[in-house]
C-alpha cells in the first residue's frame, strides 16, 4: 500500500488517499467511521464505501490495483450531494462523479481530486467539530458545546456520516487501540477513553471478532475471498 502526501486544499476534504495492489494475501479491513471513495483501476469502477462497522478477514485478488480515498467526516455527504444515512456497511456502485476524471484519478489521484473539488464550497465544519468532541465527551456534552439539541447532533450524524454519534465515538476508540504502539493495556484503555481494560477488550470484541491480545498475536479469524 502506498500512501499518498496531500496538498493542503484537499486535506480540508481527505483524510488519506493510498494505492493499493491485492497480493493474494490475508488482510483486515478495520473498522472505520468515514466514507470512502474506491477506484478499481482495471475496470475503470468507481465505488462508494459507506461506514464499516465490523472488521472485515479477507483474501484480495492478486494483482488488482485500486485507489482509496477516505473521506473527513461529512465531506463525502457534499461530494456526492446526498445524505449518507444508508451506505453503512455498504458499497454501491457510482457511474459518474460531476467533475471527477476517473482516468485521471487512476493516473494521478492528488490532480484529479483537485481539480474535481476546486470550485465546490466547503461544507460546514460543524460535524467534523463534533467528531473531535466526542473523542473524549458524551452525546450530551457534545450537543450541549456545540449549542444544539442532542436530537439535532444525531441527525448531522447519520445524515453526514451513516452512523449515530455513539456508534462514530465507539468505532473512534476502537481504531484508537489498533493504532496504539507497544504498551500496557490498561494504559492503551485510558488513552482511548475507556472505562477501563475490561471495558475496551468487550467493545474490542464486539467490533474486531476478537480480544485486543489474540490480533495483536496474529491469532485472528479465517480469511474470506474479498467480495468488493
Amino acid at each position: 500500500m502506498n500512501s499518498l502526501n496531500m496538498p493542503p486544499a484537499l486535506l480540508r476534504w481527505v483524510a488519506g488517499i493510498d494505492v493499493a495492489t491485492a497480493a493474494g494475501s490475508a488482510a483486515v479491513d478495520v473498522p472505520d467511521h468515514a466514507t470512502t471513495l474506491l477506484l478499481r483501476i482495471e475496470k475503470r469502477e468507481l465505488i462508494v464505501m459507506g461506514p464499516r462497522t465490523r472488521a472485515a478477514y479477507h483474501v484480495g485478488a492478486p494483482s488488482h490495483s485500486c485507489v482509496r480515498v477516505r473521506m473527513r467526516p461529512g465531506r463525502a455527504q457534499a461530494l456526492l450531494g446526498r445524505p449518507l444515512r444508508d451506505l453503512a456497511d455498504r458499497a454501491l456502485p457510482l457511474r459518474e462523479l460531476p467533475g471527477l476524471d476517473v482516468d485521471q484519478l487512476a493516473a494521478d489521484p492528488i490532480a484529479a481530486l483537485e481539480i474535481a473539488l476546486a470550485d465546490r464550497p466547503e461544507p460546514s465544519a460543524r460535524l467534523e467539530e463534533a467528531a473531535h468532541l466526542l473523542v473524549r465527551a458524551t452525546v450530551a456534552t457534545t450537543a450541549a458545546r456545540l449549542h444544539i439539541s442532542e436530537r439535532r447532533l444525531h441527525t448531522l450524524f447519520t445524515e453526514g456520516t451513516g452512523l449515530s454519534p455513539k456508534h462514530f465515538a465507539r468505532i473512534d476508540r476502537v481504531r484508537t487501540v489498533l493504532a496504539a504502539g507497544a504498551s500496557r493495556w490498561s494504559d492503551i484503555a485510558a488513552t482511548a477513553g475507556y472505562y477501563d481494560q475490561s471495558h475496551m477488550t468487550g467493545e474490542f470484541r464486539h467490533f474486531m471478532g476478537i480480544s485486543p491480545a489474540a490480533f495483536t498475536a496474529g491469532r485472528r479469524p479465517a480469511a474470506t475471498p474479498c467480495t468488493v
